[in-house]
């Protein structure tokens, strides 16, 4: 269950959230025997997304913390939306958090002959009851929060013809919507839940584990509470959203008898500037608006990787966002500040050039090179350093050039000097302009007693450039990822479409970056800071020479400037 990402999960923390507080009375008061045994429920219809990641390790860190166990089990109920590629994506995730569930995999669907056995005995209990209404007359007759509903005239059929209709449903004799199996409460309720609440209905789809064995399937809230009970689960921890949910959960497991796990809610996570549901997120992907469920501009998991986060970043933000009982809003600059703390500490630092200028040195030796040395990571001494070509020819950021330059502009501009990183300082001489008066190329002249590690001259210079060797440097690819969305809130706006306020910067695509050779022997998600552009990681599509690199982060959070 523990790996290095994982490790020291309590750290920072100031005080227990208030599930572990209840928990710590139910050990107080003996209940469960002492045990404390939790589970991460994905219904397998999408990819998880950062929001998941909270309840991921909220589920496995509550278990390690209580030397508890965690299952992870998949609520297929549905087999409309639901596939086997979604649950290998669910595994994938999670491993790569850094979570394991030992031999724990379980799915509902595992017990579909027993969830169809506690209907039976619901029905016998006259608890249930088969009715014939269609979903929109069901709909019409649950009333409102205000309104009483009104009973099926289905309601008191006999537990005998209950069972025979059930029995038939289940071997397929009657259609989709011409019946469903609801349980007998209250129609007068104010819980809207406990008016008769559906638990099967008929689905003549085939499933992704269970094929065409089944046509009807329970409903999410009749096997979740069931499937609880099952695996023993002592603390069954879910979302706000399921609150009301709660009541039902609880007259289930009390009408039946059986073990009686206690469900307990906490606030999802919700972030700014992107959307969290599933439901939007795959009209993304099928709509195109992104390239697929791993897109890094998306905040799924997947996304997440492809982009270049870790699993201690993610683990370290679900952390600060902590445990409430009230739904808020989380800043996604906390989420990138995250990732920027972690590569700040472990990623090397290389070049990359991404709008290339390029530079003469006129007082260069001609077919001279030089082997300079980089310091691979200031923040970690053990990393060592890196061997660096330099030469007469190198290439500059275009836009660390300006022809007619402000006072406090402390780049390079004509008669100016700056220094070039771990090389020398050097002073712009010529500006050459091709026919449209565009600049194209420098003319500079160096000195050689400024030596980076070695400087002799004592002169100071207040700007310093990247740069790379024209005979060495290598050409990539370079995607400037930024947020999808350019309001806060995308789903806000009730008159508008959220696709409306998709970002059309939230992908530049840079085809002639020019990088140091060190990067020609990286593995693909490995990271690195590109010195003073931001970190990023090399996509897995590259291959051989074909480097990708995708920006994970800005080094500033530059949407702090805009707003």
């Amino acid at each position: 269950m523990k790996t290095e990402a994982t490790d020291n999960l309590g750290e920072e923390k100031k005080s227990k959230n208030f599930i572990e507080e209840k928990i710590d009375a139910d050990l107080k008061e003996g209940k469960n025997e002492g045990k404390v045994h939790t589970r991460f429920p994905p219904e397998p219809n999408g990819f998880l997304h950062i929001g998941h990641s909270k309840s991921i390790c909220l589920n496995f860190g509550i278990a390690e913390s209580y030397n508890g166990k965690c299952n992870l089990r998949f609520d297929d109920t549905n087999p409309a939306n639901e596939s086997d590629e979604y649950v290998q994506s669910i595994k994938r995730d999670i491993q790569w958090l850094g979570f394991e569930w030992e031999d724990r995999e379980y799915y509902a669907s595992d017990y579909f002959e027993k969830l169809y056995q506690y209907a039976v005995a619901l029905i016998k209990k006259g608890k249930a009851y088969i009715d014939d209404q269609t979903v929109e007359e069901i709909s019409n007759s649950r009333g409102t929060p205000t309104r009483p509903g009104k009973e099926s005239p289905y309601r008191n059929r006999s537990i005998d013809e209950n069972l025979d209709l059930f029995e038939k449903m289940r071997d397929g004799e009657f259609d989709e919507g011409s019946k469903v199996l609801r349980a007998k409460i209250d129609m007068n309720s104010p819980n809207m839940h406990m008016r008769d609440p559906a638990l099967y209905r008929i689905k003549k789809i085939s499933h992704h584990r269970t094929g065409g064995k089944w046509c009807i399937y329970p409903m999410y809230d009749f096997a979740h509470c069931l499937s609880d009970s099952i695996e023993g689960i002592t603390h069954s921890l879910c979302t706000l959203e399921f609150e009301v949910h709660r009541p039902l959960y609880d007259w289930i497991l009390s009408q039946l008898g059986v073990f009686h796990s206690q469900q307990i809610e906490f606030a999802r996570l919700n972030l700014n500037y992107t959307v969290l549901s599933k439901r939007r997120l795959l009209r993304l992907v099928e709509e195109k608006y992104v390239e697929g469920w791993d897109d890094p501009r998306l905040h799924t998991i997947s996304g997440l990787r492809r982009r270049g986060y870790t699993p201690k970043a993610i683990i370290h933000f679900a952390k600060r966002v902590g445990v409430a009982k009230r739904d808020g809003v989380i800043d996604v600059a906390l989420l990138e500040h995250s990732i920027r703390e972690d590569l700040n500490k472990v990623a090397q630092r290389r070049i990359c050039v991404l709008d290339p200028l390029k530079v003469v040195i006129t007082n260069y030796p001609e077919g001279e090179e030089e082997t300079l040395l980089a310091i691979n990571n200031p923040e970690d001494e053990s990393a060592g350093k890196r061997e660096i070509s330099f030469s007469k020819e190198i290439w500059i950021e275009k836009n660390d050039f300006m022809e007619d330059a402000p006072k406090k502009f402390f780049r390079l501009a004509p008669g100016k000097e700056v220094r070039l990183k771990y090389a020398y300082i050097i002073k712009c001489e010529e500006v050459i302009k091709d026919e449209d008066g565009e600049v194209i190329e420098l003319r500079c002249t160096y000195d050689p007693q400024t030596k980076s590690g070695v400087d002799t001259s004592g002169k100071k210079v207040k700007g310093t450039l990247h740069w790379v060797s024209a005979k060495s440097a290598k050409k990539a690819t370079v995607r400037l990822y930024d947020r999808l969305f350019n309001i806060e809130n995308p789903t806000g706006d009730k008159e508008k479409d959220f696709t409306e306020f998709i970002n059309p910067e939230s992908l530049k695509l840079i085809s002639n970056a020019l990088v140091e050779p060190a990067l020609l022997e990286a593995k693909p998600l490995e990271k690195f800071q590109f010195e003073r552009l931001g970190y990023f990681c090399l996509d897995p599509d590259s291959k051989d020479e074909n480097l990708i690199f995708n920006r994970t982060v800005t080094l500033r959070d530059s949407w702090a400037k805009k707003n």
